[in-house]
């Protein structure tokens, strides 16, 4: 397989930058997805790197919406301490459900007497992202990697 196409499994090397080309994340270890809409990869990078092969850069920038969305000031939260427990710090992350059904992650921003300020929405939300994203390899998919919708993480030999 020499060309990124659905149900190949694909190894980049990424390079995350914001819009001023502030390095927010280098990859020192590979990264491996099946390529194909399973999920494993923000739909518009797919999309860019569809046909590429071994070798290939791509640079793509992605507007929040196609990352990791618009900022939702609805998701930040001010709450009691106590609600937590002892040994609160900014930066420490809680789960909590409040009146959803589903529980969500929340990063502490702030301490404050006795209130804490929850945000949670994802740290790069609102930012639009520029990645550099060098294809390392692409084989075939295996029939049990497509039934699962994800790359194994032991190849075949």
């Amino acid at each position: 397989m020499d060309k990124i196409a659905p149900d190949t499994v694909v190894v980049l090397r990424t390079e995350i930058e914001d819009t001023q080309g502030e390095v927010i994340d280098t990859s020192d270890i590979p990264m491996t997805y099946l390529h194909g809409g399973y999920g494993g990869l923000f739909e518009r990078l797919e999309q860019e790197l569809e046909g590429k092969r071994a070798g290939d850069v791509v640079l793509v920038q992605l507007e929040p919406e196609e990352a990791f969305g618009e900022y939702d000031a609805e998701l930040v939260r001010v709450e009691p301490r106590t609600r937590y427990g002892d040994g609160l710090e900014e930066g420490m992350e809680v789960e909590d459900a409040f009146d959803e059904e589903e529980p969500r992650m929340y990063v502490i921003t702030d301490l404050a007497g006795d209130k804490a300020v929850l945000d949670g929405n994802h740290p790069l939300a609102g930012i639009a992202l520029r990645f550099t994203c060098t294809v390392i390899s692409i084989r075939p998919a295996t029939e049990e990697e497509i039934e699962a919708g994800a790359a194994s993480e032991h190849p075949p030999a």
